[in-house]
């Protein structure tokens, strides 16, 4: 199946959504084949950041409504295990990760897919680019790390509003409420999110992953546990071979050459 594209780079991967016929919605089988994507892109040494985007008009339209998931003859769908199975993997393994995410968002980003979209490190959304909650439309409830990311982001009162009315804003308005790191103009979107691909390619691996881990943990800790762990990680970096060339390059006076 040709539903999730890879592109290999000097350095970073590209994965992309690719159902344009239906805005990139997926299925159960299409994120086991991102899943697949993501765990190879982990394993490979020599990847050390992807990009997460849609192909053609669409980002993600969110989970496909197939007989597989709609109400029939047999009962209700089991909607919990799609969810922790398929979708909700998705969202961890994004950011257990060791490597950034750049999702790079060029259409529709909605129900599930806003949630993909939100799990990346960084967000980049073309100005034409729309987030919306569509759970509420169809009796549904926010999944996939929503109700999560949404809070932390944008605070409670725009959150529950976005659960609760359904309503789509703009990649300006998001970048505004500090949803996502930047809305560029759509032609930019492609080789903005390849600009910034190349420059984690080429900052200390060890560093970027542990950064991740600090920023998923600050929002259940308090601060003296989170200065704990930022003395812990602090002392791991101190004691990498990126920060002694990091420190030789600043001596120097030329560009890092950092290793990973």
């Amino acid at each position: 199946m040709d539903d999730i594209l890879v592109e290999s780079r000097d350095g970073w991967r590209r994965l992309i959504l690719n159902r344009q016929a239906r805005l990139n919605a997926v299925n159960a089988e299409m994120l086991t084949r991102l899943l697949a994507a993501i765990d190879a892109a982990e394993a490979d040494p020599g990847c050390r950041a992807v990009i997460l985007t849609g192909a053609g008009r669409g980002f993600c339209a969110g989970q496909e409504l197939g007989p597989d998931v709609t109400p029939g003859a047999d009962g209700p769908p089991d909607l919990e295990k799609l969810a922790d199975t398929h979708h909700h993997e998705v969202v961890r393994r994004m950011r257990a990760s060791r490597l950034p995410f750049i999702c790079a968002v060029n259409g529709v980003a909605a129900g599930a897919g806003a949630s993909f979209a939100l799990a990346g490190d960084i967000v980049l959304a073309a100005r034409s680019a729309t987030f919306v909650q569509a759970f509420i439309r169809i009796g549904l409830v926010p999944d996939t790390g929503a109700s999560f990311f949404l809070t932390h982001l944008v605070g409670d009162a725009r959150a529950r509003a976005l659960a609760m009315l359904g309503d789509a804003i703009d990649a300006e308005t998001a970048e505004r409420w500090g949803m996502i790191w930047k809305a560029v103009d759509d032609a930019s979107l492609g080789s903005e999110s390849e600009t910034l691909a190349v420059r984690l390619s080429k900052a200390p691996a060890e560093a970027l992953a542990a950064i991740k881990t600090m920023f998923a943990a600050a929002p259940g800790n308090t601060l003296h546990q989170q200065l704990d762990l930022e003395a812990r990680l602090q002392g791991q970096a101190g004691r990498s071979a990126d920060f002694a060339e990091g420190v030789r390059a600043f001596q120097e006076k030329r560009p890092p050459r950092f290793g990973g």
